[in-house]
């Protein structure tokens, strides 16, 4: 088998068979197989697509080009969540235990973040010791007793995709729907997960701008998924704003804790809702999405669902204290109030500029060796749609210096009032098969 007739072949637009797939990533794994070989294969593919097969060969052989965690020892039917990303995306703090109190076991393996702000795990390192590095034992240990565990990810899972993705990045192919949806659903599949529910963002905060790009990447990860074995169901969820109020680390940690409480923003509990039915269903544990979301409400109300977090960070070290009383967590020096300069209706929050806020405060990494400064952060007083006074605060920021002109300027930029305004629909399209 030669290379180049593998990519002669994808340029005329026909299919590439399983053992020609997993020839290129076992080869380019290795090393045997150039860059630049790669790369023509890559740009054939973006002008060329993959079909169903395809997309799940590739998958497949991008997940066996290195490990694969085994979660066969714990009990149940393990569902994983994963999210396009965002800017306040708290859902995993909070889904975690809330789906976890339900019997659902969540077994997760998260990432430290580059960008606006810090991944789930820098978030749960503002919890004073909380620790992510456990034993293979004690992981499985602690989910088939507590149903919920997190840690860092280890191993060498999916090392084709880093190298794919890094080639990517260069030569203009990191926009192809088969790219994308193979990358992100190998690191899943490699990750142990028996289901996966997808969080796909649209809007201006989000990788798909458009609602039409989000809902055909949903649906390529989903047939992935299902191809291969992986139940999966997807949700279209919007990015056009910040979600919830909390942009920062510790901010993000308190907001968690209010929605378990039942008390959180609008719009995060009603995703976390809407995720975590999947999750609930995919796992078995509820028959439909209606019946799964009356018994996650019921554990809210309860008080079930924060008692479960409450034991999880103390299963890790954390001082679960912190529930009770969020000023232990990490605290900024400075409170400074962003005033509206006019009256009217927030008519636009553009998401990503904000994160860039939040980022020069310090909440998050623009290289992997930055520091995060895990008190700092944005607060949101007003979200699009929301009626605001001349003079009111419309943003809330947590600094630990004094002089925040540089954060001001950015926030009055990309924060809009006009005379009139809608609230943006949070959820687009559920995706279930």
């Amino acid at each position: 088998m030669r290379m180049v007739d593998i990519i002669s072949k994808k340029r005329d637009g026909k299919a590439l068979s399983t053992e020609e797939i997993n020839f290129f990533v076992d080869g380019y794994t290795k090393g045997d197989i150039p860059d630049y070989q790669v790369s023509a294969l890559a740009m054939a593919i973006y002008f060329q697509d993959m079909n169903e097969q395809e997309r799940a060969d590739l998958t497949m052989a991008i997940v066996n080009s290195g490990d694969v965690i085994d979660l066969s020892a714990i009990e149940g039917v393990k569902v994983d969540k994963h999210s396009t990303g965002g800017v306040g995306d708290t859902t995993t703090l909070v889904l975690a235990p809330l789906v976890a109190a339900l019997d659902v076991p969540v077994a997760k393996m998260s990432g430290r973040g580059l960008g606006h702000t810090g991944g789930t795990i820098d978030k749960l390192e503002a919890i004073k010791g909380f620790h992510i590095e456990l034993s293979k034992q004690d992981f499985v240990e602690l989910v088939n007793r507590d149903k919920v565990a997190v840690v860092g990810q280890s191993g060498n899972l999916t090392p084709a995709d880093k190298k794919l993705y890094a080639l990517r990045d260069v030569t203009g192919t990191v926009n192809s729907m088969a790219l994308i949806a193979t990358s992100i659903m190998s690191k899943k599949i490699a990750a142990g997960a028996d289901a996966i529910v997808l969080d796909v963002k649209t809007g201006a905060g989000a990788f798909m701008k458009t609602e039409e790009d989000a809902e055909a990447l949903a649906h390529a990860m989903v047939k992935i998924g299902n191809n291969v074995g992986r139940k999966t169901m997807a949700v279209i969820s919007d990015m056009s704003q910040p979600l919830g109020f909390a942009i920062g680390n510790a901010l993000e940690v308190k907001e968690a804790i209010d929605t378990l409480k039942g008390q959180g923003p609008k719009d995060l509990t009603e995703l976390v809702l809407t995720l975590g039915s999947q999750m609930v269903v995919l796992a078995k544990k509820a028959a439909t999405l209606e019946e799964a979301r009356q018994k996650l409400q019921e554990v809210i109300d309860s008080g079930k669902a924060l008692a479960k977090f409450k034991s999880f960070l103390t299963n890790q070290g954390g001082d679960a204290s912190i529930v009770d009383d969020p000023e232990k967590l990490p605290q900024a020096a400075y409170k400074i109030e962003l005033p509206a300069l006019d009256s009217g209706y927030v008519s636009n929050i553009v998401a990503d500029e904000l994160g860039v806020a939040a980022m020069i405060l310090g909440a998050g990494r623009a290289t992997k060796e930055d520091e995060i400064d895990l008190a700092v952060g944005l607060m949101l007083n007003k979200k699009v749609g929301d009626k605001v006074e001349k003079g009111e605060s419309l943003v809330t920021i947590y600094s630990n210096k004094e002089n925040v002109d540089d954060v001001k300027e950015r926030l009055y930029a990309n924060i809009e009032i006009a005379d009139y305004a809608e609230e943006p629909t949070l959820i687009h399209t559920l995706i279930t098969e």
